[in-house]
């Protein structure tokens, strides 16, 4: 498991909230939302517990709260704020999976969490489970997380065991006698993304449609991709961008794959939250934007 970060740059507060770092040092001023240590050379430096402050106040700002009313409360208040429009929130029809797994969660308990899984099975689809249970449960897990009324180990470890079930899913498929042989699937994260959970369920879709797949998983530079794709025949590289790359733009990231890789012909998919606003105009011929996994499904 990878250490998990305690100090922030206000370039990861902007990549990691959206909000530009010119209004995070605005709001400094003018509020006093975050006071940074400083380096010697009036560097700032932020910790764990100003980085959820400023996702608690992103949540609010998109529930339209103001900042100015905002600003008035303390870090314990803020995030009592969000973990009560979290509660309140209506989480429909499977709440009772989702208070289990959150249950689990918390106690740490394996047990649970596969007994609530196996009987969710009786009744739903994995494809069904995924996305209208374990979805809606992480992001309220995330929200949870910014509140600060969870540890970052307890949404590892409920990570890990969903992920699990996405390999056990994978083996269990016929991988190696692909039925559909017109394409083969290569499936990477860029240089220091390590958040798979999308990239893997990907990888189940892609299986599941008949599809060879190499999957390799996380933090892979393009040049250790130039040889799968010289070398793979109907090569199609997918990759799922949550934060990384983040000192450039998608579109700069797609010319430099290609440009590393020296093979313009093969095909490029990206999905995840970073290509969601991202513009087509000026991207290389054969790499497509796909803004959701049933779009992605789609193309199967």
């Amino acid at each position: 498991m990878n250490a998990v970060k305690t100090s922030f740059s206000i370039k990861d507060l902007e990549n990691l909230s959206g909000i530009k770092a010119h209004t995070i040092r605005i709001w400094e001023r003018r509020y006093n939302l975050l006071e940074p240590d400083r380096s010697e050379t009036n560097i700032r430096n932020y910790t764990l517990p100003d980085l959820q402050k400023l996702l608690n106040v992103v949540y609010l700002l998109d529930h339209d709260y103001k900042i100015s009313k905002i600003a008035k409360n303390s870090s314990a208040e803020i995030a009592s704020i969000v973990a009560s429009i979290v509660e309140n929130s209506k989480l429909g029809s499977n709440s009772n999976a989702r208070n289990s797994f959150k249950i689990a969660m918390m106690n740490f308990d394996q047990k649970l969490f596969t007994k609530t899984y196996t009987d969710l099975l009786e009744q739903h689809s994995f494809r069904e489970i995924f996305f209208q249970i374990f979805i809606p449960f992480l992001e309220e897990i995330g929200l949870l997380w910014q509140a600060g009324v969870v540890n970052p180990a307890h949404e590892h470890f409920i990570s890990s065991l969903i992920k699990q079930k996405i390999l056990l899913l994978i083996e269990h498929q016929d991988i190696n006698e692909a039925t559909t042989a017109d394409k083969t699937f290569i499936l990477f994260l860029p240089e220091n993304e390590i958040h798979d959970l999308g990239l893997m369920y990907l990888n189940y879709e892609i299986v599941s449609h008949g599809y060879k797949s190499i999957y390799l998983g996380q933090s892979i530079p393009n040049e250790s991709l130039k040889y799968l794709a010289n070398n793979q025949t109907n090569a199609n590289f997918v990759s799922y961008l949550t934060v990384k790359p983040s000192a450039i733009s998608v579109t700069q990231f797609a010319h430099d794959f290609y440009k590393d890789i020296e093979n313009n012909d093969v095909s490029l998919f990206l999905l995840g939250r970073l290509v969601q606003n991202e513009e087509t105009t000026n991207l290389p011929p054969n790499v497509q934007l796909i803004k959701t996994v049933e779009a992605f499904r789609a193309l199967l």
